[in-house]
């Protein structure tokens, strides 16, 4: 059965802090979980290092932010968000249809 893919813009706000890994290779990681839930990445966009406007973190006060567009199953935005959960690299993660 070949399922119907659906076009998404994913927001993904990453922290690399103390960490050995670039902002590239964590978008590359972002890229391989999406491939393996089916998803097929269309464009990356890196938008840079932006204060945020309401901080909860005081160690953290401004991330890289990383736009992914993507087409993908229904199913496969609920799988991405809950196997970037447990990544400490990406830090928010925003799915939206396109």
């Amino acid at each position: 059965m070949n399922a119907t893919k659906r076009n998404y813009r994913a927001t993904f706000i990453l922290d690399n802090r103390g960490k050995e890994e670039t902002v590239d290779q964590i978008i590359d990681g972002v890229k391989k979980v999406i491939v393996d839930v089916q998803g097929d990445v269309t464009a990356v966009e890196n938008i840079g290092k932006k204060d945020f406007i309401r901080v909860t973190d005081k160690r953290l006060t401004g991330a890289t932010y990383v736009h992914v567009n993507f087409a993908a199953p229904a199913a496969a935005p609920a799988q991405l968000v809950e196997r970037l959960r447990l990544n400490s690299s990406v830090y928010r993660t925003f799915i939206q249809s396109a």
